[in-house]
């Protein structure tokens, strides 16, 4: 069991703002009265016989306080996940919570170190049979990468539920505790169980495979393009899937030994492109390199040239794309076969790059099982 980081103390701030006041003084009375209550209401959601969730806290702008440097800004991960939870009036009435301290980060540092903590936390509750359904809350900046990465390795087929919010808890119009509230509705619904890993933001349920963020600020920011979300959460109407769970289809893998991955590399195509980025990568140590390539994958002469050079060295190399949709398909535009290359499929780059990882680390090299796992996860 990995040990769980202290909650942080709240720090100071100098000069709040006149609104930030009334709100944080809200906050706290509102915090207060769930608190006195959550001894009671614990007790009724066991008599209840409400599915008991686990909530995993690793900071994020869902648990960010405004900050005084400018209109706007805050600071990620203040806030713990036991306050998160009290702060959201009615969550005890949908299942028996239990709060964990992973981390108190915002997602732009999210590693390696943090996302095994998650996976053996996660395979640890499932094993020993603690919770029926887990709930991460989480920074949305690499979200997507962190779901992705825990789809491929949890075991089992109890939902698990990632969660954040694009405004801090103490904005005017937060979204975090409206989110919150939805993710464990959904992790704790039955009807989840199956799905992998699911992204619950701004009333819709979206895979671990095609979500991605798509706007810098706003609440209508998290889609998958390639085959939309899996389902909705409706205040009326409750929760929406649009398709039965199809069952555990999906391969997982082993997390390595230690505390961290292969280093594999991003290379971003561009109009003038080089071979620097490619070569420089391959000199500090990179056992694969995803090409975030320009329309079907592709990229310039001199580029493609480092990169096929670069295979018959044995590094892994994978071409994604900077679209925002479609498939990279193989041997169209590149002869993938003849410069032992991997299409990722849908996957977009930072995923691909994830995948990569998981399967150098299991010791999958060969470009034809590299292939046949990027195309199996679909």
């Amino acid at each position: 069991m990995p040990k769980h980081a202290a909650r942080p103390a709240i720090q100071r701030r100098n000069r709040p703002s006149i609104l930030a006041v009334p709100l944080i003084a809200l906050a706290l009375w509102s915090c207060g009265i769930a608190a006195a209550q959550a001894a009671e209401s614990g007790k009724d959601a066991m008599a209840a016989g409400l599915p008991r969730i686990l909530v995993l806290a690793t900071g994020g702008t869902i648990a960010g306080q405004a900050d005084a440097r400018a209109t706007g800004a805050y600071k990620s991960g203040q806030i713990t996940g036991e306050q998160l939870m009290q702060s959201v009036p009615g969550l005890d009435k949908l299942a028996k919570l239990n709060a964990e301290q992973i981390s108190s980060i915002g997602s732009q540092d999210m590693n390696d170190k943090v996302w095994f903590a998650l996976a053996r936390r996660i395979q640890e509750a499932f094993d020993k049979n603690e919770a029926d359904g887990i709930v991460i809350t989480h920074g949305t900046d690499t979200l997507e990468e962190t779901a992705f990465f825990l789809d491929n390795v949890v075991r089992g087929d109890k939902p698990v539920v990632i969660v954040g919010s694009m405004r801090p808890a103490t904005a005017v119009s937060a979204d975090g505790p409206g989110n919150l509230y939805e993710a464990v509705q959904v992790a704790a619904d039955p009807r989840s169980r199956g799905r992998g890993v699911l992204a619950v933001l701004n009333d819709k349920i979206q895979g671990a495979r095609s979500v991605t963020k798509t706007n810098t600020t706003s609440i209508e920011t998290f889609s998958s393009a390639n085959d939309g979300p899996v389902g909705y959460v409706d205040s009326a109407g409750g929760i929406r899937f649009m398709a039965q769970a199809q069952g555990l289809k999906r391969a997982t893998y082993q997390l390595p030994a230690g505390e961290q991955l292969p280093r594999v590399a991003i290379v971003y195509s561009h109009a003038n492109m080089d071979a620097v980025p490619i070569e420089d990568a391959i000199s500090h140590g990179a056992k694969g390199i995803v090409l975030a390539g320009v329309g079907d994958g592709n990229t310039s002469k001199p580029a493609l040239d480092a990169l096929e050079a670069a295979a018959k060295k044995g590094v892994i190399v994978v071409r994604s794309t900077r679209v925002r949709s479609g498939f990279v398909t193989r041997n169209v535009e590149v002869d993938d076969d003849k410069n032992g290359f991997v299409v990722s499929e849908d996957l977009n780059p930072q995923k691909a790059r994830v995948l990569t990882q998981l399967l150098i680390a299991g010791g999958v090299t060969a470009p034809a099982e590299l292939q046949k796992a990027f195309t199996a996860t679909w």
